[in-house]
C-alpha cells in the first residue's frame, strides 16, 4: 500500500475510533437523522393508539423528522410487545405499553419477553378513568352505601366487565378484595354489551371505562359513585374518587406509556422524555386528549418505571387472590 493511501486509511480508522469513544451526548447531537418508529400493540382507533398519535405527531414536529405509528395488534398486546422487544436499541424504536402488559405476566406466564428486563421506561402518556357505576334501581348513592348493601346481600350483586382479565374486571376484583364484598363477576365480549346489560338491569354494577359510561350518565338509567383515579378526574367533574369515598388506597384505571428496547442510550431516552413532557403540557394537546377521553400524564422515566413495578405487584396479587384464569 502506498504511504499516502496508508495514511488516509489510518486517519479514517482513527476518526472512527474517536467518534466511538465520544460521550453519547456529543454523538446524539445529530439524533434523529431519520424517521422514528412507534409500535402500538393494538388496532388503530383504540385508546392506546389514540394516545400514541397525540404524542408521536407533535414529537415529529419538534424533531423535524417523520414519526411512524406502527399498529402490530394481536394476542391482547403480546404480538406488538414481542416485536418491540426485538427492535434495535438505537433510539429510533419505541413501544406504547398499557395496563395489559402489567397483567399478562400473571395471567399468561411463559411470555417470550419481559416487560421490565427487555425494556426501559421513557414516560407515562395518559390515563383513562374507570368509573364505578350502578343501575338506577339499586338503592345506593355512594361508595359506602354500595359496600354496606353488598355486605347485607352477599352474592346478590353482579358486576359486568369487558372480559375476564381485563382492566374493568380487575378493578371489580380489587374492590371486592379491599372492601370484603362478594359481588359476582359477569364477563362480556367488550364494554358495549356489558353496558347494555347494566342499562337493562341484568347486572347491577360496572367498573366501566370512561368512554362507555360517559354518554349514559345523564340519561337517568345509571349513576356514577366514584372514579378509580387517585385524584378527581377532569373528565368526570364532581364525582369523587373511590379512595376518598371509603376505600383508602384504591386505584384502578387504564393507562398507556412509552417504553424503549433495553439498551437504548440514556441520553436519547432523557431527551424523548423531555419532549414528551413538552407535548403533554401543551394546552391544545391537553384539550384534544381530554375530548378523546384521555387524561395527559407527563412524568419522568423513573416515575414510570416505579409505576410499572407497582402495577405488576398489585395485579399479580389480585389475580392470585381471585383465582382468575384465562382458558
Amino acid at each position: 500500500m502506498h504511504d499516502p493511501q496508508r495514511r488516509r486509511l489510518l486517519a479514517g480508522l482513527g476518526a472512527a475510533c474517536a467518534a466511538a469513544t465520544l460521550p453519547f451526548s456529543v454523538r446524539a447531537a445529530s439524533w434523529p437523522d431519520h424517521p422514528v418508529n412507534f409500535i402500538v400493540p393494538f388496532p388503530a382507533g383504540g385508546p392506546v393508539d389514540t394516545t400514541a398519535r397525540f404524542i408521536a405527531t407533535p414529537l415529529g414536529e419538534i424533531w423535524k423528522k417523520p414519526t411512524v405509528v406502527d399498529n402490530k395488534a394481536g394476542a391482547g398486546g403480546i404480538v406488538g410487545a414481542q416485536a418491540a422487544a426485538k427492535a434495535p436499541a438505537d433510539g429510533y424504536h419505541y413501544f406504547f405499553a398499557s395496563i395489559h402488559h402489567t397483567v399478562l405476566p400473571s395471567l399468561r406466564g411463559n411470555l417470550s419477553y419481559d416487560i421490565t428486563a427487555d425494556f426501559v421506561p421513557v414516560g407515562m402518556g395518559a390515563v383513562f378513568p374507570i368509573v364505578l357505576v350502578v343501575h338506577h334501581s339499586l338503592p345506593v348513592k355512594s361508595v359506602k352505601e354500595l359496600i354496606e348493601y353488598a355486605k347485607q346481600h352477599p352474592g346478590k350483586l353482579s358486576f359486568g366487565s369487558s372480559g375476564t382479565g381485563g382492566g374493568t374486571h380487575l378493578a371489580g376484583e380489587l374492590f371486592n378484595s379491599m372492601t370484603g364484598t362478594r359481588m359476582q363477576h359477569v364477563p362480556y365480549r367488550g364494554s358495549a354489551p356489558a353496558m347494555q346489560d347494566l342499562l337493562g338491569g341484568q347486572v347491577q354494577v360496572m367498573f366501566a371505562d370512561g368512554p362507555s359510561a360517559m354518554p349514559h350518565l345523564s340519561g337517568g338509567k345509571i349513576r356514577a359513585l366514584g372514579v378509580g383515579n387517585p385524584e378527581p378526574s377532569a373528565l368526570f367533574p364532581g364525582i369523587p374518587t373511590i379512595a376518598s369515598s371509603g376505600v383508602p388506597g384504591y386505584e384502578a384505571y387504564s393507562w398507556s406509556g412509552m417504553l424503549a428496547p433495553a439498551g437504548t442510550p440514556a441520553d436519547i431516552v432523557k431527551r424523548v422524555n423531555g419532549d414528551m413532557q413538552t407535548v403533554l403540557s401543551n394546552p391544545e394537546t391537553v384539550k384534544s386528549m381530554l375530548a378523546a377521553g384521555a387524561e395527559p400524564k407527563p412524568g419522568t422515566p423513573e416515575e414510570f418505571g416505579a409505576f410499572i413495578q407497582a402495577e405488576l405487584a398489585k395485579w399479580s396479587k389480585v389475580i392470585k387472590d381471585a383465582g382468575i384464569k384465562i382458558e
